[in-house]
């Protein structure tokens, strides 16, 4: 399957010519080698930004007196993926011959890198032009996650499941690959269903038989057979009540309500990320203290999903109310930090 094979594009590790680049800072590995090729033998990137190249910083990159890192290329078509401010800058200052590090992967691969690098290094790209690239992503790569998109996009994964919705012409599929890479029902719910039928048709049939018609995993197959055995609904009623929950937030055209966790439509494991790049935060005793305070707010839902599984029966009320007081400490803390910048202002 295509969408399995480019997978590690968009996940935890991207790859140029068997070489991995990390999603975090999408920096060429150590080592890679660098080539010197002529200036007008490039063509000019597909770039995610809908406006073109920023003058303004081109014209300080041209003004930078060391030598700048070098763009990255496609192989196949030298077309450049990342760095076209670099060569503008290049140009400016009239050079013949750029340094180039090659991308063997093919239009669309090639395309995620460009947004992946613009959202941790450079001039970050605007909400118009990740929400853009987003869409441009889904309709590549439709069996991707929401996470996984939101990954490549620098946008949270609820913006990308409202910007699925909103479109009439994205591909719908049944089933979408995770961030771990494993292929998962986009409605859970009707997939424990069908384990359901198929256990019911044939008792004996072996689990891991069982898991694969349904398109879940073995775990969920277990469970469902647990549930049933025990009499109870193959369906927890946790996600029926999310069902419930969705059809009260559709439409009369059948589209989910969308849902943004904050005012950008960022990711805010990037707004972290961006922070963590801060010699004034990285390197102060306080500045780390607030970075490791941070993450702990900027957990993906599984993670979120293995706390809440974690708190036994007994410390829920306990756990509920020192959560509520976490939630009241940064309100304040954000309240706070809006009224110094408006004084600042």
């Amino acid at each position: 399957m295509a969408d399995v094979a480019n997978f590690e594009a968009a996940g935890g590790m991207m790859w140029v010519d068997g070489s991995a680049i990390s999603s975090e800072t999408c920096t060429l590995s150590v080592g890679r080698p660098i080539t010197r090729v002529a200036i007008s033998s490039l063509l000019p990137a597909d770039s995610p930004r809908l406006a073109g190249e920023d003058a303004e910083h081109t014209r300080v990159l041209a003004q930078v007196c060391a030598r700048l890192p070098p763009i990255v290329v496609q192989r196949s078509n030298m077309r450049v993926v990342d760095g076209m401010h670099r060569l503008r800058a290049a140009v400016w200052r009239g050079e013949s011959e750029i340094d180039v590090v090659f991308f063997n992967g093919d239009d669309k691969e090639s395309f995620i890198f460009a947004v992946k690098a613009n959202i941790v290094h450079g001039l970050p790209l605007s909400l118009a032009d990740r929400t853009a690239a987003a869409k441009r992503i889904v309709k590549s790569y439709p069996l991707w996650s929401d996470r996984v998109i939101g990954g490549a996009s620098g946008l949270d994964a609820k913006t990308i499941a409202a910007l699925r919705q909103s479109d009439p012409t994205a591909p719908r599929v049944e089933v979408r690959i995770g961030r771990d890479g494993r292929v998962r029902p986009v409605d859970a719910a009707e997939g424990r269903r069908r384990v359901s039928e198929l256990l019911k048709g044939d008792p004996g049939s072996s689990l891991r038989r069982v898991a694969r018609a349904a398109g879940v995993s073995l775990g969920t197959a277990a469970d469902v057979r647990r549930r049933i055995q025990s009499g109870q609904d193959p369906v927890p009623s946790r996600r029926r009540s999310a069902d419930a929950s969705q059809g009260r937030l559709a439409g009369s055209n059948g589209q989910r309500g969308s849902a943004v966790t904050n005012a950008s439509g960022q990711d805010p494991r990037i707004l972290l990320l961006r922070l963590r790049q801060d010699p004034s935060l990285r390197f102060s005793q306080a500045g780390r203290a607030l970075l490791r305070r941070l993450e702990i707010q900027t957990m993906r839902g599984d993670e979120r999903e293995q706390l809440l599984n974690s708190v036994p029966a007994h410390c829920t009320e306990t756990v509920m109310e020192l959560a509520r007081e976490c939630s009241r400490f940064w309100k304040e803390f954000s309240l706070q930090l809006e009224e110094r910048r408006q004084v600042s202002a």
